[in-house]
């Protein structure tokens, strides 16, 4: 049992909110998932810089501060810095291929958890309410956000295993269930020359639909693709860096729910992590059909 939040914003006057929203809502999961939990933030200039790109990484070798400086000294520099609990985020004017070049040779050992020019991942394990506060997430500001509280079931209480999992540029998901047939799919990614971060079965679903994407298909072709191939119960919500999509298994074993509004799209596992959005006595409620993958595109 995991807990899925998303919010997808269409009115620019909200922008400003989004932090503050996604933490209740995040908030309101607490309960489905205390082992970790994770935000991917889309559009907050704090965090991704307009101009630069932006790397996030869990289990760095030394501190953020430390860190910083040996990646100006690699040359992609001036680099700037934000520890956010276990995640270290550097920005740099740079093409997100290069600085995450850069981080991963000055990094030995660290786990990028995002890159790209609009998303920043911040994820740790703990209690989902402590870790909003080190994510500083009431502070955030943008156009899209993805939050999920995690249980862990398939893999252990760790870092990398908390999401959202984001393995392709200013893509992340998320995911509440878990895949029976996530070992062979791995062995066949592997066997491209896809490397994992974690043992996971998340992860074996993100790099799924990453590959996908990295081919040509859009969200929606590429979760129609995943559920043809993967078996098992699950809810993912997928955030592109322009499209924001949720799918549910066959019999749709895992709850989820969508309301949306002229201003905004929201998805959650439960409604009452929707109670407190403004405008929600007038949004369009409904549950996700099974196999059906529902897209919304900035």
């Amino acid at each position: 049992m995991c807990g899925i939040a998303g919010l997808h914003l269409r009115d620019r006057a909200l922008h400003p909110q989004l932090g503050s929203l996604l933490q209740s809502m995040l908030c309101q999961a607490a309960e489905r998932g205390t082992d970790a939990a994770g935000v991917g933030l889309y559009g907050d200039p704090a965090l991704t810089p307009a101009g630069r790109s932006t790397v996030c990484v869990i289990d760095a070798p030394v501190p953020a501060e430390q860190a910083a400086a040996l990646l100006d000294a690699a040359g992609v520099g001036p680099v700037e810095f934000r520890a956010a609990g276990q995640t270290s985020v550097f920005s740099a004017p740079a093409s997100p291929e290069v600085l995450e070049t850069a981080v991963r040779a000055a990094l030995p050992g660290a786990v990028i958890t995002s890159r790209g020019d609009s998303l920043a991942v911040l994820k740790g394990t703990g209690h989902p309410d402590e870790l909003a506060t080190a994510f500083r997430l009431a502070d955030a500001t943008g156009y899209q956000g993805v939050a999920h509280t995690r249980m862990a079931t398939e893999s252990a209480v760790t870092s990398t295993g908390s999401h959202p999992y984001s393995v392709g540029p200013d893509q992340c998901m998320v995911h509440n269930g878990s895949f029976s047939n996530h070992a062979t799919i791995r062995r066949e990614l592997m066997a491209e020359g896809i490397t994992f971060d974690s043992q996971n079965d998340t992860e074996v679903g993100a790099r799924f639909v990453a590959k996908h994407l990295a081919e040509g298909a859009d969200v929606e072709k590429a979760l129609r693709l995943l559920c043809e191939r993967f078996d098992g119960f699950y809810t993912l919500l997928v955030a592109t860096e322009n499209s924001f999509a949720v799918v549910r298994d066959a019999i749709a074993c895992k709850p989820a729910v969508v309301a949306e509004t002229d201003a905004w799209v929201a998805v959650a596992s439960e409604y009452r992590y929707l109670a407190g959005l403004p405008g929600i006595e007038s949004a369009r409620i409904f549950e996700p059909e099974p196999e059906v993958v529902y897209a919304w595109e900035r």
